[in-house]
This record gives structure tokens, C-alpha cells and sequence, in this order.
């Protein structure tokens, strides 16, 4: 049996989102695997700004693409990232906040913590 999936704080993993449903794996957890050669592990909550640079970077997430069962993100959706796409962001001025509790341990190998801390949603 699969050991759970630990967050950056050294916890439980938490689910990011059921609607829209996100992940690798589609299971609402920003879980990843070998698979996952983009690492989805960061767990963003959608802004204006984001979803703008990523689309302009030819990553469009707000586009509804129906035939893949995908309504497009808004600002306030909950996303599991890349994590090298949230530190571009970062680095471009343009990060989403982000939930510690539901981004995987993994993003530390990418992205430092004190970064992910700098912009955690505030409870």
C-alpha cells in the first residue's frame, strides 16, 4: 500500500480541489509520481494576473476546452501547478497565492520554501 503524500509543512497532504478537479491524477491532491514529469504539485489559488502570463506563455488555463472535460479556470479556482511555472511566476512578479497544506513535499526540490511561505494564502 502507498504511503500518504506529505505537504511542505511535513503533514498530510490535503486535497487542493474537487471543482474544478485537479492533479496529475485528477484526485482533487496535488499528488505526484514518476509520471508527473512536470511536477503538479504546487497548489495555487487562480488569479487574473496568473492565468494572463500563463496564457501569453502558451499555457492556456482559462480557455474552456470542452472535448477534454476542462470548463477553463477564474481567479479564486484552486490549481495544482508546476512547480517551475510557479516560480516563474514568482520571479516575474506574477505568483498565485498558494496553499502550504495541499502542495507536495516534492516542490522543495524546485521552489524554496521561505518563497511558497512569502505567498501562502492567509487563513
Amino acid at each position: 500500500m502507498k504511503e500518504p503524500s506529505v505537504n511542505v509543512l511535513g503533514e498530510k497532504l490535503e486535497p487542493c480541489s474537487a471543482k474544478p478537479l485537479t492533479g496529475f491524477f485528477r484526485n482533487g491532491c496535488c499528488d505526484t509520481g514518476p509520471e508527473d514529469r512536470g511536477r503538479h504539485t504546487v497548489c495555487a489559488v487562480m488569479t487574473a494576473e496568473f492565468l494572463a502570463m500563463s496564457k501569453y506563455l502558451g499555457n492556456d488555463l482559462s480557455t474552456p476546452r470542452p472535448e477534454f472535460g476542462f470548463a477553463g479556470l477564474k481567479p479564486g479556482d484552486r490549481w495544482c501547478l508546476c512547480a517551475s511555472r510557479f516560480l516563474q511566476a514568482y520571479e516575474e512578479g506574477a505568483a498565485p497565492e498558494v496553499n502550504l497544506a495541499a502542495t507536495h513535499i516534492q516542490t522543495l526540490d524546485i521552489v524554496p520554501l521561505d518563497v511558497l511561505q512569502a505567498n501562502a494564502v492567509q487563513p
